[in-house]
């Protein structure tokens, strides 16, 4: 059984026991939390989606929170002295998907 669910802007397939990084989610290690909106439900040749997922949610975990690898921006006028240089790091929130 596998859903896709929406969180931060993205949509993510998750399955059952399976452990993914989206957005920071406020909260503890160890905390309970509902993803939701559930936009899709599959089990073994049947699909479910719509209207009829307007209660469902996905049970889930949080294991842990970090942060994603650098990126560097850098900007650059030819001629005229111009450098800027950037970084940012996305926070990231690991989550174990209990149940669907």
């Amino acid at each position: 059984m596998y859903a896709v669910i929406a969180t931060g802007g993205k949509q993510v397939r998750v399955e059952q026991g399976q452990e993914v990084r989206v957005e920071l989610i406020e909260g503890r290690i160890g905390d309970a939390v509902d993803l939701r909106p559930v936009l899709v439900v599959g089990d073994d040749g049947g699909v479910v989606a719509g209207d009829a997922l307007a209660g469902r949610t996905v049970a889930g975990t949080i294991t842990a929170h970090d942060l994603d690898p650098r990126v560097r921006v850098f900007t650059y006028k030819n001629k005229s002295r111009q450098r800027k240089r950037r970084g940012h790091r996305q926070h990231r929130t690991t989550v174990r998907i209990d149940s669907i």
